[in-house]
Formats: C-alpha cells, sequence, structure tokens
C-alpha cells in the first residue's frame, strides 16, 4: 500500500534545450571554454592566457584593415589540375569540394585596403583552403599583388598562414618560391616597404619565400614557424629540440623575426612602422 497519492499531474517537460553548435569553444592554450562572442569581441584570443586562435582572411581584414576599405583583386581566380594529380581522391574533385565548404577560389586573397588611413596593397592566407598550401594560383595572385603595390606605390603587407607548398602541383609549386622572391627583390629596389606578419602555422615554402622576405618580419604570439616541422627535425638530428622551438618567442630571440605583437596591437604597430618606413 501507497503511504500516499499525488493529487495532482506531474509537472510537464517541455523537453531538454539543445545548445546551438558552435556557440562555445575550447582554448588550445589553457583549456577555457569560451563564449563564441567573447571570442570575436576578443579578436579571437583567449581572455585568460591570450591563446591566438587560427583565424581566416574575413576575420583579419576586419581586424587590420580601415571598415570597408577592402577592395578584391582576382577574387575569380582558381586552381587547375595540370598533372592529373590522384592521392586519396583527384586534386580536381578536392579543389571543388574545398570552394564548396569554405567560399574561397583558393588559400589567398589579395587586394587593396587601409590601415589608420594609410593606403595598402594586402594579402592573406587562408589556412582552412587545404592548409594554407602555396600552389600557382597563390603565387600568381601574390606576384599580382606586388605589380599593384609597384604601380600604386602603396606599401605591401603579407599575412601568412601555410603549411607550405601544395604537393599536388608538384615542382609548379615550388617555381612559386622563385616568382615571388623576384617580385619582392623589385619591390625593395623600389624601395616600397613590406610588412610580412607571420601567424600559426607559417612553415614550409612559404617561410622559403616570402614570409621571411619583409623589411620587417611581425609574428603573433606563439605562431609555429618555420621550414621542417619539429618531429621531422628531431626524427633527422636525433636529438630533443629545445623549449618552445620553432615558435615565435624563441625566433625573436634568434634574431629570425624582428617583432611578436600581440593580435589587439596589430593595427596600430603595423600604421606606426608603415609611416616610420614611409619616412
Amino acid at each position: 500500500m501507497a503511504w500516499f497519492r499525488r493529487s495532482k499531474q506531474n509537472i510537464q517537460s517541455e523537453g531538454r534545450k539543445e545548445t546551438p553548435d558552435g556557440l562555445w569553444t575550447k582554448c588550445g592554450g589553457c583549456g577555457e571554454i569560451i563564449h563564441r562572442k567573447q571570442l570575436e569581441q576578443n579578436l579571437y584570443t583567449c581572455p585568460k592566457c591570450s591563446f591566438h586562435f587560427r583565424i581566416g582572411s574575413k576575420e583579419y581584414f576586419r581586424i587590420l584593415l580601415d571598415d570597408g576599405s577592402f577592395s578584391e583583386m582576382d577574387k575569380k581566380m582558381q586552381s587547375t589540375d595540370p598533372l592529373n594529380f590522384v592521392d586519396t581522391k583527384k586534386y580536381s574533385d578536392r579543389i571543388k569540394e574545398t570552394i564548396k565548404k569554405t567560399g574561397l577560389n583558393d588559400a589567398v586573397r589579395t587586394g587593396t585596403g587601409k590601415v589608420n588611413k594609410i593606403s595598402v596593397v594586402v594579402a592573406c592566407m587562408d589556412f582552412a583552403f587545404i592548409g594554407g598550401s602555396m600552389g600557382s594560383v597563390v603565387g600568381e595572385k601574390i606576384a599580382r599583388a606586388i605589380d599593384k603595390s609597384l604601380k600604386t606605390r602603396y606599401p605591401m603587407i603579407i599575412i601568412s598562414s601555410s603549411g607550405g607548398a601544395r604537393m599536388m602541383e608538384a615542382a609548379l609549386s615550388l617555381m612559386q618560391l622563385a616568382k615571388t622572391s623576384a617580385k619582392l627583390a623589385q619591390l625593395s629596389d623600389a624601395r616600397i616597404p613590406f610588412l610580412s606578419l607571420l601567424t600559426d602555422p607559417t612553415t614550409g615554402g612559404v617561410t622559403a619565400s616570402y614570409a621571411m622576405l619583409g623589411d620587417l618580419n611581425i609574428a603573433e604570439p606563439g605562431a609555429l614557424i618555420g621550414f621542417a616541422g619539429p618531429r621531422v627535425i628531431r626524427q633527422t638530428i636525433g636529438k630533443d629540440l629545445p623549449k618552445g622551438f620553432q615558435r615565435s618567442e624563441f625566433l625573436l630571440e634568434k634574431g629570425f623575426v624582428d617583432m611578436v605583437v600581440h593580435r589587439k596591437d596589430m593595427k596600430e604597430t603595423v600604421a606606426r612602422m608603415l609611416a616610420l618606413l614611409a619616412n
């Protein structure tokens, strides 16, 4: 026999409310759970440990350039598959899928804009597009951006985020190292400032070409910067690597980069350096 009976109907549940995907994200540095809106307001850096999240060209242009000043160049340029390359899938299929997924036509966007009212030509790489790899289109778009800088005499800014040369284009991608470096030599001869901004990661053929050729090489905190990866180097030399090896702070100490600048201070720092180099 029951001790009591319910006189009223049970409280009706409205069902569990699901949290929308992407509303919260976990910091890759300290593990802090951060609300997406808070992360965006903090320029995609952790408010607790200042870990810098990887961002795309859209976000970086919004951070670095004056509102409404960006005008894109060569927007419709896309990679082809001259070698009919196939690994786990056809390279041509990989390009189509990545374009559909990211909304980008290749791993770099170029154009003109203003940084604190200073006119610049800017190129920004997107790691989301096949690891930000440098193929023929990336090399050509950067070369054309440099030509634009030569024509207008606007300072050149390249924001790098890349795994290196694009293996699916083999020697054609490696040719872009020489192509972009030769163009930057013309920029140097014309005494037009070039600032290289290195974000996480900047590796491989991009590091071996335009990323390290700036009049000033400015890195974000904690960015991985190098040619070969730490694991490959460790296996090659058979020794443990120093703590923080290939991180921007280590490279600053060794003289490979000129400055390490927090993303919050990047626009003001770039504007100040451009004014200094212009004089």
